[in-house]
């Protein structure tokens, strides 16, 4: 199972706020007194949007409020005193993600309607999109409650599979999965490898094995 890692709040609409009781700026890391009082809130360098000011022992902060896997209060998109939160940006890649998964299945619908592919090809991409869709929330879902999460071994397989159109929207319309740089580049290998595939399947050359594969089935078992 791949190792489960905090979940990281992003509603700036409830914040907590406290004072750094302790502090090691050699390792980066910390705890904070909420001011209402309660568990300790551990805090690490990289909660802070601006890394250049230093935190120290007494100063105030300003975070969103989330767990660890076993529970554990931990700061977020943490503020010191005097700081902003950077402005949320929006990104246009997003939306161009989902559009162009939606447009890939659309065009294998009018390629199944045209007699160039056969249905069960298109049917297989969406069962597939659909199931890896449904991991990925599954996923998150688990990762915000602490769960054993899905590795992203199986998520990569289902993309490889036929179901990264439903993955790219997933990672999109549920923010998971979506800025992992070394995840997005081998989910990316993935969608390259099956549109690959796809294509050779049904180039001069592909449609040549099939009809070679068909003809030796069919002589094995001329009932088929």
């Amino acid at each position: 199972m791949q190792q489960r890692t905090p979940q990281l709040g992003n509603n700036s609409s409830s914040r907590s706020k406290g004072r750094l009781t302790s502090w090691n700026d050699e390792k980066g890391f910390g705890f904070i007194a909420p001011n209402g009082g309660g568990q300790p809130v551990f805090l690490h360098i990289k909660a802070f949007a601006n890394r250049a000011r230093r935190p120290g022992i007494g100063q105030l902060v300003t975070y969103a409020l989330t767990t660890d896997p076993r529970g554990r209060p931990c700061a977020t998109q943490a503020t010191l005193a005097g700081d902003r939160l950077p402005a949320p940006q929006r990104h246009r890649g997003g939306a161009l993600a989902v559009l162009g998964a939606g447009g890939f299945l659309a065009l294998l619908g009018v390629a199944v309607i045209a007699g160039k592919l056969p249905p069960w090809v298109a049917g297989l991409y969406l069962a597939v999109s659909a199931l890896t869709f449904i991991s990925y929330a599954l996923d998150k879902a688990a990762a915000r409650k602490g769960r054993w999460r899905t590795a992203e071994s199986t998520l990569h397989l289902l993309a490889l599979g036929g179901g990264w159109p439903g993955a790219l929207i997933a990672q999109q319309l549920l923010r998971h999965k979506s800025k992992k740089q070394a995840f997005r580049t081998l989910f990316w290998m993935t969608v390259l490898l099956n549109c690959g595939a796809l294509l050779w399947l049904y180039s001069p050359l592909g449609d040549r094995l099939q009809s070679f594969v068909s003809g030796h089935v069919s002589a094995v078992n001329p009932a088929l």
